[in-house]
């Protein structure tokens, strides 16, 4: 009980977290935000790029274990998304709203599905919540299991190793970047949500 505490009391404080819980806390943090409904809160772009930073800048962490580690963490956190849809369907849409599960994340799942086919697969990574949502949706319409999972290795293996290597060349290039990891951090907050606010004014536009 006292590590969950623990952990819900440093979460986000990216550079507490990576201290304390190094690899381990990285990778149920990443594997619970892509393959668990109620993960849908757990930072991701975010922690991805304070990682591969402080792994350039202070050594805690090695940037070529920490990449297929996380990636492996990824895909595992899809397919378990997927089979959860595939096994409970419908029913997950007939659920009540609670803090850990919300209907309307699905619809607008749905919706990218609607836009981009299966390429929701790869796409949805680099996209909060959505990217939560994305393996369940396609778990529900049955989508070919075969084909699913070349899209969540493409998808898991791109957007673990570009959101870490952009922290890890960040933290190379930039001298004393980690006093000012917070602008980072908000930068990339900003840039992922960037797509979630462009369909959400479309809708606004449609109405």
């Amino acid at each position: 009980m006292e590590w969950i505490q623990e952990f819900f009391s440093r979460l986000y404080n990216f550079q507490e977290l990576i201290r304390w819980g190094g690899y381990v806390v990285l990778v149920i943090i990443i594997y619970a935000e892509t393959g668990l409904l109620a993960g849908f809160f757990l930072p991701g772009d975010s922690l991805l790029v304070t990682a591969g930073l402080f792994a350039a800048v202070d050594g805690a962490l090695n940037v070529w274990v920490l990449i297929p580690l996380l990636a492996t963490a990824a895909i595992a956190g899809d397919n378990t998304g997927y089979w959860l849809g595939y096994h409970f369907g419908a029913r997950l849409f007939n659920r009540e709203d609670s803090f850990f599960f919300h209907k309307d994340h699905l619809a607008r799942t749905q919706k990218f599905y609607e836009k981009y086919g299966v390429k929701t697969i790869v796409i949805a990574r680099f996209v909060p919540i959505v990217r939560t949502f994305a393996p369940t949706v396609a778990g529900v319409g049955r989508m070919r299991y075969r084909r699913f999972l070349g899209f969540s290795i493409a998808g898991g293996l791109g957007w673990i190793a570009s959101m870490t290597l952009l922290g890890y060349f960040l933290g190379r290039s930039i001298p004393h970047i980690e006093k000012k990891v917070h602008w980072v951090i908000t930068a990339v907050i900003f840039l992922s949500f960037l797509p979630i606010l462009k369909e959400w004014l479309h809708s606004r536009k449609k109405t």
